[in-house]
């Protein structure tokens, strides 16, 4: 009797498992199988360049390396498959750090198929949920996902399960000085207290601000009824008046119209600052402007 052939082609078997296209990875049950979580080799897995996350503190990398130490790895980390047993981090840096710290060989791993921008959009979505970010790098993680990946505040919202104001306002920290960012990045300044700096117009204002909430330690309501006055109390901008003609420039106005057989505008401020306009239609009529300004 004839041994039964394989179902998979030699062909097709040689594609699958070729460095450059290999998709497969053998679980921790010793199945073949896409997508699974499996045991890899640490030294197999290089960091993703798309962390959100620039800084991860000391004391808790050693509390959660003691852990892994103790309990092992509770939860997997996630990464893409780049080619024959090379494969790249979408997130759990922390628990990959820890891992290396603690000794570990290999990692329990949920492996995924995923383009740059997927990874992207993976890896910022996970860490905003699951990581302990500040204000400041969920910001920057909201306004990377917006721009690096194509997303509108909406779809934003949406995908990280918050709603518009709330992305909106993150988002908007973005604007303040570096100063209040660093204070809000190092945990010196509230999610509250930027939102209510937030609505002073003056960058020097808000900079006094600052030293003021730091050096007297101040309360989120005491800030916002200190800039509710700010802003009430703000000299409202006018807009520079222009007067009407004086006489002998109307007269003038009409003069030019007729030498230049055009509408022409004469504008003058209380200054005595302004321009005059000439309006045309077509080149040719441009033409003969400057033909009457040069003879």
């Amino acid at each position: 009797m004839k041994a039964k052939k394989k179902a998979l082609g030699k062909g097709l078997d040689a594609i699958l498992s070729s460095p450059e296209t290999d998709i497969t990875s053998k679980d921790i049950s010793g199945n073949y199988v896409i997508g699974a979580i499996a045991n890899i080799s640490i030294s197999k897995i290089e960091v993703n360049p798309f962390q959100p996350r620039g800084n991860f503190s000391e004391t808790s990398l050693k509390e959660l390396t003691d852990s892994i130490i103790e309990q092992g790895i509770i939860q997997p980390i996630t990464v893409r498959k780049l080619g024959f047993d090379k494969y790249q981090l979408i997130s759990g840096e922390r628990r990959y750090r820890a891992s290396k710290n603690a000794g570990l060989k290999e990692i329990p791993t949920y492996i995924r198929v995923a383009n740059d921008e997927q990874m992207l959009e993976m890896a910022l979505v996970e860490n905003i949920h699951r990581e302990n970010l500040n204000s400041m790098e969920i910001a920057i993680s909201y306004q990377r996902l917006i721009e690096e990946c194509n997303l509108s505040q909406q779809k934003l919202s949406e995908r990280v399960g918050k709603n518009r104001t709330t992305v909106s306002n993150y988002i908007r920290l973005l604007k303040l000085p570096a100063e209040i960012q660093i204070a809000i990045r190092d945990c010196e300044l509230s999610m509250g207290h930027a939102r209510a700096i937030i609505n002073i117009d003056d960058e020097k204002l808000q900079l006094v601000l600052l030293k003021k909430i730091l050096s007297e330690d101040l309360s989120v309501r005491k800030v916002e009824s200190i800039v509710r006055e700010l802003v009430s109390n703000a000299p409202t901008k006018k807009k520079p008046t222009i007067n009407s003609l004086p006489e002998k420039y109307i007269k003038s106005k009409e003069i030019l119209n007729n030498k230049f057989n055009t509408k022409i505008e004469l504008i003058r401020n209380n200054k005595g600052e302004g321009k005059i306009v000439f309006n045309f239609k077509s080149d040719e009529e441009l033409d003969k402007i400057l033909s009457a300004i040069e003879s």
